[in-house]
This record gives structure tokens, sequence and C-alpha cells, in this order.
């Protein structure tokens, strides 16, 4: 596909929505409304007897506590293994000296380009968690067992996710 044309709509302190005119690979030229985003990074984090670190987050758009790995932007600059080691240090107050990639993902690819990195941590230690004044999260540790069967019986709703825990196998 090639942009031929962009307009920015709205510029955020993450997002920028704009309409871009494109051209497809069969040569039709359609208009699109696109939000830019920055990327993430996604932790699947798993202790010594294969816990998982699930976090319950309230989330205000799906008006609901979600249970969800570690996750959060790539900020200006940052690598998203950084930005994975950073958000497991916020939000779960973790560090882990192992890291594997779980590839990558495209959550909404049809409108966003928002695409996130997923890894897999261990090798833990607990140093405290430094979440963020609009963050309501609760940490909890779930064998792989039971956040499998969350993710089967609907529990977990949250793609980033459900990519990862099927990426680990």
């Amino acid at each position: 596909m090639i942009a031929s044309g962009r307009v920015s709509i709205y510029r955020g302190r993450l997002i920028e929505l704009g309409l871009e005119t494109a051209v497809l690979p069969n040569g039709a030229t359609i208009e699109l409304e696109i939000v830019r985003h920055p990327g993430g990074a996604v932790v699947l984090a798993l202790d010594e007897a294969d816990r998982v670190c699930l976090l319950r987050q309230y989330r205000h758009v799906a008006g609901d506590w979600i249970w969800e790995l570690p996750a959060g932007v790539i900020e200006v600059g940052e690598d998203p293994l950084e930005t994975a080691q950073r958000e497991l240090r916020e939000e779960a107050g973790l560090v882990a000296t192992q890291w594997r990639e779980l590839g990558t993902m495209l959550p909404s690819p049809g409108f966003c380009s928002e695409e996130l990195f997923l890894y897999q941590a261990g090798d833990l230690s607990h140093v405290g968690a430094d979440t963020q004044p609009d963050e309501q999260i609760e940490v909890h540790w779930h064998t792989l067992e039971q956040v499998k069967a969350m993710a089967v019986d609907g529990r977990i709703r949250d793609a980033k996710t459900l990519v990862a825990l099927y990426r680990l196998g």
C-alpha cells in the first residue's frame, strides 16, 4: 500500500488520528481513518513454580476490571525490551534476568499502527511496584494451568494477554 496523502486530525500525548489516501496493491484508491500509535511491550513473567504474574487492572474504556499481563507504551528512544523491563518493574514490582522474545502482534491492523512486542521473563526478583497515578492495579499470581483456564472460560478478555499465552505454548 502506498500512502499518497495524510491529514492529521488530532494529536494527543499517546496517539495521532489521521485521514490518509492510499493506493492498494490492486491499484484501488481508498480513504482511511488511521490511528498512529508508538507501539508497546507485553511481559509474561513466570516464577520458579511456573506461576504467571497476572494483573487485575481497572480499564475505564472497558468499564471493568480486566485480567492482563504487565504491558506499556514504548517511549521515544526506548527499545521494546527496555519498555518490557520498565513496565514489569513499574506495574508488578519485578525485575527479571532471563528474557525471551515471543514475537509481535498487531492488535487492530485495519485502522491502528500499534505493534506489540511480546516477551517471556524469568528469574524474577521483587523490588516493589511504582504504578502511575492513573493506574489501578492489583498483582496476582496464578499457575499456568489456572491462567490458561481463565483464557478458555472468558475471564481473560485482553487480546495481548491471550496472544502471549498462545505463543508461550
